[in-house]
């Protein structure tokens, strides 16, 4: 099961890459160089995009819930991918790269946005002075 789990070219990610170049957006993809290897990569803009899956990640929406099965271990493992995940946001910060991370509950399930919205707020993000951003889903866990 676990091998069927994708680490890049995600549908989500897919989605925003597509997005993103028809708005006239050039990028680099996974950058190994920094911290995080980041999805997508803007040099121009000296920004970068975590397309982030609302599990993997351990989001609050409703595409999160925590296994029933095994709890220690994934409550291990979410911890340890939020701690990584915080540590490259601060080295990139340091290094004087903006990060915006997009989750995966905004281009699926119950409170996602079009398609087209999602670049075109990354796109908004982009061109303003914002070092860090976030575009989720709009509906909250429990509710």
């Amino acid at each position: 099961m676990m091998a069927g789990i994708r680490g890049k070219d995600t549908v989500p990610e897919l989605i925003v890459r597509r997005g993103l170049h028809a708005l006239g957006f050039r990028f680099l993809l996974h950058d190994r160089r920094l911290p995080g290897k980041p999805d997508i990569v803007l040099p121009r803009w000296r920004a970068v995009i975590f397309v982030q899956g609302c599990f993997w990640h351990g989001h609050d929406c409703p595409l999160f819930k925590w296994p029933k099965t095994r709890e220690a271990f994934w409550r291990d493992k979410i911890g340890r991918n939020r701690a990584r995940d915080a540590e490259s946001e601060a080295r990139l910060d340091a290094a004087g790269w903006r990060v915006l991370k997009i989750w995966e509950c905004s281009v699926k399930g119950p409170g996602r946005v079009t398609a087209e919205t999602v670049p075109s707020l990354a796109a908004v993000w982009l061109r303003s002075d914002a070092a860090t951003g976030e575009i989720r889903g709009t509906a909250r866990a429990g509710g």
